[in-house]
């Protein structure tokens, strides 16, 4: 990581430690065949998750907006209290309702983390001059998440064994961990640009929409964006379960596998940088077509290679990750919106990937999880290189008129 500030180095720290404990949800390995086993049906599991992803489309912009008229840190503490209640629920309400509600209360806990965490973390790092740290910042911030999960995922299937329930009490304790540490995040420094009163909400909403149709290159650089969280939502929520499944995996190593890994997406995401003389387009695309290919590539092969090709997956999305965020907050020209621009493409993600698990369930339910996989990576492969196209030359025009000018 490019050197930072003592001041800097101690809020990458503190961001560090904050994503770390907010990430640790212990439950994700099991928590599809807990719900199976609390007596869900697999329609009314990726009901839920649809759902999910709609709640968080609809709290997605009001909850940037509320990022950037307030306080970004506020939002971050606010989300990690309620990821705690959240994870209660399903201890004493283990239904169809408990579990919607839990999702609904992580999809309003992540939409406001989703662009006040990077917007704080960006808009600090520019405000004291340390703007060269900012990709390292937030590849470590990612690694870090992930180091979390390595930890505590290989002991979710026996903890379930032990007690069904246990891993959402560590989930609740580890998200409590973060609410106080997040406490501790410092003010943003002053700057000449800070608007002396909060813009309207209408009108503030309004210039944000303006400003983002205003930058085709930010456009698409999101589009990019949502390929990438789609695959990544898919391969490791949507379908690391039923895969391991139909691989007759028993669930106490669905967490050890996990976490093995992810091994290879913290390795990516704390070395991404290395991939800046590439072009970070090009490395975009590249790793993008990378995932939808290995996760396609599962289904035929047998257990060894499914562990070989989840693995690679990984690496691809650790890689891509901070690379991606880089490209787009560089491409925001108007920092007092940044959260609410974040939060328009955080929206974007979760609409596209509610529509991609809706399809999933039904080819699960046919029992065709080959030929949605397939047809996945097909798309994602030609809407990548439409996109790299595009983004390249609307960089070629944004050249031309500045050399004019």
């Amino acid at each position: 990581m490019t050197a930072a500030s003592p001041d800097a180095a101690r809020v990458i720290r503190r961001y560090n430690a904050f994503q770390l404990f907010a990430g640790l949800l212990w439950w994700l390995p099991v928590f599809y065949v807990f719900q199976r086993s609390a007596g869900l049906s697999d329609q009314e599991i990726f009901s839920i998750q649809s759902i999910f992803y709609l709640a968080f489309c609809l709290l997605d912009i009001p909850t940037g907006m509320i990022a950037d008229r307030f306080d970004y840190r506020r939002c971050l503490q606010g989300g990690a209290i309620i990821l705690v209640v959240a994870n209660v629920i399903p201890v004493w309400q283990p239904t169809f309702a408990g579990f919607l509600a839990q999702f609904l209360l992580i999809a309003l806990a992540h939409s406001l983390f989703s662009g006040a965490g990077s917007a704080y973390l960006y808009e600090y790092l520019h405000r004291t001059g340390n703007d060269a740290a900012y990709q390292g910042a937030e590849g470590s911030a990612r690694a870090w998440t992930l180091i979390g999960r390595i930890a505590c995922l290989p002991a979710a299937g026996f903890l379930t064994a032990w007690w069904g329930p246990s891993p959402y009490v560590m989930s609740a304790v580890t998200c409590g961990i973060a609410a106080v540490i997040a406490l501790g995040f410092p003010a943003l420094p002053r700057t000449a640009e800070d608007p002396a009163a909060a813009e309207p909400v209408l009108p503030a909403l309004a210039g944000a929409l303006r400003s983002l149709m205003k930058s085709k290159r930010l456009m698409l650089l999101m589009a990019q964006g949502i390929a990438i969280f789609t695959l990544v939502r898919i391969g490791q929520a949507n379908l690391f379960q039923p895969i391991l499944e139909s691989k007759h995996l028993p669930l106490h190593w669905f967490g050890v596998l996990m976490a093995a890994t992810t091994v290879f997406e913290v390795a990516g995401a704390a070395r991404s940088k290395v991939l800046a003389r590439f072009g970070q387009v090009r490395v975009v695309l590249v790793l993008t077509v990378l995932m939808a290919v290995a996760l396609a590539s599962v289904i035929p092969l047998g257990l060894a290679g499914t562990m070989v090709c989840l693995a690679v997956f990984s690496l691809a999305s650790g890689l891509a990750f901070p690379v991606q965020r880089k490209l787009v907050n560089s491409a925001i020209t108007e920092p007092a919106r940044r959260a609410t621009l974040l939060s328009v493409e955080s929206l974007a993600d979760r609409a596209v990937c509610a529509l991609v698990v809706f399809i999933l369930g039904a080819f699960l339910t046919r029992g065709a999880m080959a030929g949605f996989l397939v047809a996945l990576a097909a798309t994602v492969t030609v809407a990548m290189v439409i996109l790299a196209v595009l983004v390249n030359r609307s960089r070629d025009r944004a050249a031309v008129k500045e050399s004019v000018a």
